[in-house]
């Protein structure tokens, strides 16, 4: 999925924070719920102003960043 047409950050809105286009809703809040364990339906519930498309477009952008940085692992 091109996670771009979804995704934007803009420095007026949430200190500059990468949200979802329309919302003021961060990426990371949604990749934040779902590694806990949280459902799409349960997270589409929690901010209205999500759509569903939202979900795999956070998954996607993380994934596209998983590639571009290395995060230290520890041993």
């Amino acid at each position: 999925m091109d996670w771009r047409p979804h995704i934007r950050t803009d420095p007026e809105i949430m200190h500059g924070a990468v949200c979802f286009k329309g919302t003021r809703v961060p990426v990371s809040v949604v990749l934040d719920n779902l590694a806990s364990g949280e459902t799409p339906e349960r997270i589409l519930d929690q901010y209205p102003s999500l759509k569903p498309e939202h979900i795999p477009a956070a998954i996607a952008y993380a994934a596209d960043l998983a590639r571009e940085r290395v995060v230290p692992i520890p041993a």
